[in-house]
């Protein structure tokens, strides 16, 4: 068995920051790009960032330059540190990963549980 846990989500001040981390553990053989999505209520989920395993970045445009996505492929971890905070970033935050799973030898897409993100004054 395969999971993502997200950690770090919480409330903060219209231009304040947080950083958010991602886990992967369980019997892995190897990741592809992790991704962070977002969902804010009534809205669909959309990407916000993404990484390859080479560590190329892609983000959506309303974080770019706030944003920034990194990994620690010996820890299966994945961040978001978020800058510049505003409250349309509110949304509940998913951890998402493409991961080889040791025994099915199968590219599995995880995704995490989900961790609240809170803008307000």
């Amino acid at each position: 068995q395969v999971q993502l846990v997200e950690s770090g989500g919480g409330l903060v001040q219209p231009g304040g920051s947080l950083r958010l981390s991602c886990a992967a553990s369980g019997s892995i053989i190897s990741i592809r790009t992790m991704g962070w999505y977002r969902q804010a209520p009534g809205k669909e989920r959309d990407l916000v960032a993404a990484i390859t395993s080479g560590s190329s970045t892609d983000y959506a445009d309303s974080v770019k330059g706030r944003f920034t996505i990194s990994r620690d492929n010996a820890k299966n971890t994945v961040y978001l540190q978020m800058n510049s905070l505003r409250p349309d970033d509110t949304a509940v935050y998913y951890c998402n990963a493409d991961l080889l799973v040791r025994g099915t030898y199968r590219w599995l897409e995880v995704w995490g549980q989900g961790t609240a993100v809170t803008v307000s004054s």
